[in-house]
């Protein structure tokens, strides 16, 4: 009451007394103390708090390290208990003790706890999919449609049995839809930043580089892939392609993963330009040593 921080003492008063309720009633189920096998067995909660400024600003103080360490050892220890209860099936006390945890823990907490995951690919309503390759300091954003197949069911006349131009006449006018124009084969395109690769790619190493998942995958001319490439030169941006175009594939057909894995076409390469050193002109090269 006398205290300049009576919000802060007030509110930690208040934890530790549902702390002492909360372990009182555990032990009034038998439930404390638990058994290290069965406190591994309980379902994770992983608990992720407001940060020092945040808090001081709910509590009207300046939250030192300390006071927030004492803050969030028994915000945690109150967890545990939270975890034990709601495996006990003990609904009303994980109600209450989870309405005073909520008080204090982030507001970022379902982007923290998301953060790393891997985003499920998919392809949308039009058979596209959308991935994301690197290399480098290079990036690609990859769209890929399979190529449009030829059409087998239709009807066709067998030109080399008509006898006469009258024939072929007669049969044009009374059974016109046997007659079609010549089936193209479907042809694949490569676009890079709206440009050919054969164009964007001068160099025919950077363009074997990026089109090689396809030709492993034996679907060269299977796929129209459209890409956005940013950053680092055409050895980065060629294989920032083949990375994303690899994802692609196993979009389109999950059965290519062992195929793709053990190729290493679905790792992203690692490597990155070593530092420039002090001392040396470069990152390895030393300069040549004078005797005098």
């Amino acid at each position: 009451f006398y205290s300049g921080r009576a919000a802060y003492y007030d509110q930690l008063a208040q934890i530790e007394s549902a702390v002492a309720h909360t372990r009182s009633a555990l032990k009034m189920l038998q439930l404390l103390p638990l058994p290290a096998f069965a406190r591994e067995a309980l379902p994770v909660r992983p608990a992720i708090w407001k940060n020092a400024k945040e808090m001081g600003e709910d509590l009207k103080v300046t939250m030192t390290s300390s006071r927030y360490r004492t803050m969030t050892r028994l915000l945690g220890q109150l967890n545990e208990y939270l975890r034990i209860a709601s495996a006990a099936g003990c609904d009303e006390l994980a109600s209450r003790t989870r309405n005073l945890l909520n008080i204090f823990e982030s507001s970022k907490k379902q982007a923290n706890l998301t953060r790393g995951r891997r985003k499920t690919l998919f392809v949308d309503h039009l058979g596209r999919s959308y991935t994301f390759g690197k290399r480098k300091t290079s990036t690609a954003r990859v769209w890929m449609v399979p190529v449009a197949p030829p059409r087998t069911d239709m009807e066709v006349v067998d030109l080399e049995k008509v006898q006469s131009l009258d024939e072929a006449a007669a049969l044009l006018t009374s059974q016109p839809d046997r007659f079609h124009e010549p089936q193209l084969v479907p042809k694949s395109t490569i676009l890079v930043n709206n440009i050919p690769i054969g164009e964007f790619f001068a160099v025919p190493a950077d363009r074997e580089r990026a089109v090689r998942p396809l030709q492993v995958a034996g679907l060269l001319a299977a796929y129209n892939v459209f890409s956005l490439v940013r950053g680092g030169g055409t050895t980065g941006q060629s294989g920032a392609l083949a990375h994303g175009i690899s994802k692609g594939l196993l979009v389109h057909n999950p059965d290519l993963a062992t195929l793709l894995r053990r190729t290493k076409l679905l790792r992203r390469d690692p490597r990155m330009v070593e530092r420039k050193k002090t001392g040396r002109p470069k990152a390895r090269k030393r300069y040549a040593w004078v005797k005098r």
